[in-house]
């Protein structure tokens, strides 16, 4: 198993966790935006989408670039790309443990056959 910072894999899954800053980072997906534009498909105060886009700047999952009174916000999906590994590996795990389950079963059902035969 890989190393990975701990604290930024919680950081990463807490921020994934609410489903308005996984939309967010959906519409950044598509391109750089003002907080704004972010804010407009919610029904909740510009200072709300700020305190979610927080959360997002602190996993590093957004970077803010300011010019004059206008914020834009940018996608970066390397934190993503770190907790996605990390899934992987656990994915992998299971498959072997699940294939490994399956070899063992084939052995007990081929045993069984061999003791039905008289």
């Amino acid at each position: 198993m890989v190393n990975y910072s701990s604290r930024l894999l919680d950081r990463t899954f807490a921020a994934l966790a609410d489903p308005t800053r996984r939309r967010i980072l959906g519409q950044l997906a598509g391109g750089d935006s003002c907080v704004t534009e972010l804010a407009k498909p919610y029904s909740m105060s510009l200072p709300a989408i700020s305190k979610h886009l927080k959360v997002l700047e602190r996993a590093g999952l957004v970077c803010r670039r300011r010019n004059g009174r206008v914020h834009r916000m940018k996608l970066e999906a390397a934190p993503m790309k770190e907790a996605s590994q990390w899934i992987e590996e656990y994915r992998r795990f299971w498959e072997e443990s699940f294939d490994r389950l399956g070899e063992y079963l084939k052995e007990l059902q081929a045993k069984d056959k061999k003791q039905e035969k008289p």
